[in-house]
């Protein structure tokens, strides 16, 4: 996957002249965490939200609200911005800007072409939709986990076992560290219309290899944020 098909190509910026106030106000109006910071379409820092809320006075300041407004309307986005940020090229993968993310901890990366003018903006958000996407778990697909031997030809077997069913097969993804020592984890979404055939797969799966799990996500009542606990 690579990362011009999923970043957000349609960025809101600021200039490093642009003062605090109004970047703050941009951040909070669009709900977003972070604003490249560009020159002459060149981006040259980016600020966010923890940037703002570290750089704004602290709740017990004796200041008074005028003289904090005052602060707030003199300090301009390049006293407080990351200077030349880590970028990404929009023809790197998205697993690549994953890992960066990772280890980096850091929640979005600004994406530039070669001449380093801005071309998007990737976010955590945008790596976790394209996960979900190539995994194919909104497609209603059976996912099934294997422990497979680490020699050429496993995951060949088990697709063919597959293909006798005419299943189709949605996404592939194998791992090592959670899998026994000379063995990969396989995960594999299929698709099958033969409720007959499908128990008779399954069964036949089990009886021929590994089966560590098989099952079809239930999402229609998922958690989500609005949900009190």
């Amino acid at each position: 996957m690579l990362i011009k098909d999923w970043m957000t190509k349609d960025v809101l910026t600021v200039e490093e002249n642009t003062s605090l106030m109004r970047a703050t106000r941009i951040l909070k109006e669009n709900s977003i965490r972070r604003l490249p910071v560009v020159s002459h379409g060149k981006l040259i820092g980016i600020i966010t939200d923890r940037d703002v809320k570290d750089a704004s006075p602290s709740k017990t300041t004796s200041l008074d609200i005028h003289e904090l407004y005052y602060l707030l309307s003199e300090m301009k986005v390049k006293d407080v911005m990351t200077a030349k940020p880590l970028t990404l090229s929009e023809d790197e993968t998205l697993e690549k800007a994953a890992l960066i993310m990772l280890e980096g901890k850091i929640s979005g990366l600004p994406v530039v072409d070669e001449l380093g003018h801005l071309v998007g903006l990737l976010s955590e958000t945008d790596v976790l939709r394209g996960f979900i996407h190539s995994t194919g778990i909104k497609d209603g697909a059976i996912q099934f986990v294997f422990d497979l031997p680490d020699v050429a030809g496993s995951v060949t077997k088990v697709i063919e076992s597959f293909r006798k069913f005419n299943a189709r097969i949605i996404s592939i993804l194998t791992s090592f560290e959670d899998a026994p020592k000379g063995e990969k984890r396989v995960a594999v979404r299929v698709m099958i219309d033969n409720d007959e055939q499908k128990e008779t797969m399954i069964k036949e799966l089990r009886e021929t290899f590994s089966v560590v799990y098989h099952a079809e996500d239930e999402l229609k009542n998922v958690p989500n944020k609005r949900c009190v606990i």
